[in-house]
């Protein structure tokens, strides 16, 4: 009996170490998107978003690995179990919590504008009448920009905000369209801060822009929501979040509570 009692034990425990070290597969972008994430010299992704996820896992105490795809790709590869949670600066809309669920936000930034540094600053339909503005496809900008600037102007999509950034440097459009903090970081890049600069912020539209970036899951994998909003307070709790953020940012990016 005892004999039989530790075997059981000690299946218990291996069972236990198992399902603790199951490997989350997280969903990226394959392009990359400063300063959350995007490849170094060795091909290794790095960047704010990667360290959220890296703290995250330890307070799941997971494996977790990374699977990289084209962003209109994303969902579909997430519902056909390709990986595990999209991790990828994918705001929280009306529209996709449709077909796809959310963990809590971990970050929440402004909608921007941008160009040339000669362009009258503003951001606002009259602003850009005539203009053509550069958006990456099926992103929350292309949706807002549908509904607040399609009758006054042109849209150029581009499958990565880098194609429109080369676009604007080069004058070939007159303005780029997107989250803030990827904006900023191109205009705090060389090619960015001799050309181009801030025009404004759009009013905001939640139904349309977000309650804030947040993990992307299938509706029905109601468990790992649960551990990765766990995990996401806890590191909020400690002091991580706070640590990571000061690596990139100089300021809070969680934004209103």
């Amino acid at each position: 009996m005892r004999l039989a009692s530790t075997l059981l034990a000690g299946l218990a425990f291996t069972l236990s170490a198992m399902t603790a070290q199951a490997d989350v597969r997280f969903g990226i972008m394959n392009e990359s998107y400063p300063p959350f994430f995007a490849k170094d010299a060795a091909g290794k992704w790095q960047g704010w978003e990667i360290d959220m996820m890296n703290a995250v896992c330890d307070e799941m105490k997971e494996k977790c690995s990374i699977v990289e795809l084209s962003w209109d790709g994303l969902i579909p590869a997430l519902q056909s179990k390709k990986f595990d949670v999209i991790w990828s600066s994918m705001a929280n809309t009306t529209e996709r919590s449709k077909v796809i669920d959310f963990t809590d936000k971990y970050y929440n930034t402004p909608s921007t504008l941008i160009g040339p540094k000669d362009q009258k600053t503003g951001a606002t339909a009259e602003d850009v009448k005539g203009k053509t503005i550069g958006i990456q496809v099926s992103t929350i900008q292309s949706d807002y920009y549908k509904k607040y600037f399609a009758a006054a102007s042109d849209e150029k999509t581009y499958q990565t905000l880098d194609e429109a950034f080369q676009d604007l440097s080069a004058g070939r459009i007159d303005y780029v369209f997107g989250d803030s903090l990827a904006l900023d970081a191109f205009l705090a890049s060389d090619s960015g801060k001799d050309c181009c600069a801030k025009m404004g912020d759009v009013v905001d539209d939640k139904e349309i822009l977000g309650a804030g970036v947040s993990g992307g899951l299938r509706k029905e994998d109601i468990a790992l929501k649960a551990k990765l909003n766990k995990a996401i307070a806890a590191v909020r709790a400690s002091g991580k979040y706070d640590e990571i953020t000061k690596r990139y940012f100089n300021f809070d990016i969680y934004g209103a509570k």
